[in-house]
């Protein structure tokens, strides 16, 4: 896969749709809604802004690309801080998530979810999601 430019210009993304919309002031049907960090009652959706997400997808594709100038921004840090996953394993696993996973990839209890629903006995890959999520 070729890298884009900017987000805006990442063909077959998310992120195109959810900037597409944006634009529009519209979520897209088939993505979850951005609900920011609410308490209580939480509909279904992602937990932080979609100003958040578009400034950690940002940050992450300038220190990604070599011609660009780039660093983790203090509201990105949060996000990460919140999410529980450190900068350094960020970076590997946006860089290199097709190298580490070749199967379903969430937090334990969800790998062992998963595997139950399909009556599977061994949860693949579980070492590498416990050591990149640290819960």
């Amino acid at each position: 896969a070729q890298l884009a430019d900017t987000p805006e210009q990442s063909d077959h993304t998310s992120i195109q749709l959810r900037i597409r919309a944006a634009l529009k002031g519209e979520q897209p049907s088939n993505l979850l809604p951005f609900i920011g960090n609410e308490c209580g009652n939480q509909p279904n959706g992602i937990m932080f802004s979609l100003a958040d997400y578009l400034q950690l997808v940002d940050d992450t594709g300038r220190i990604i690309r070599n011609d660009k100038r780039g660093y983790i921004s203090e509201s990105s840090t949060k996000i990460l801080n919140r999410l529980n996953i450190p900068h350094d394993n960020w970076l590997k696993l946006t860089t290199e998530f097709g190298k580490l996973f070749h199967g379903p990839v969430g937090t334990l209890q969800e790998l062992t979810d998963y595997c139950e629903h399909l009556e599977k006995r061994r949860r693949h890959f579980a070492a590498s999601c416990q050591h990149f999520h640290c819960n």
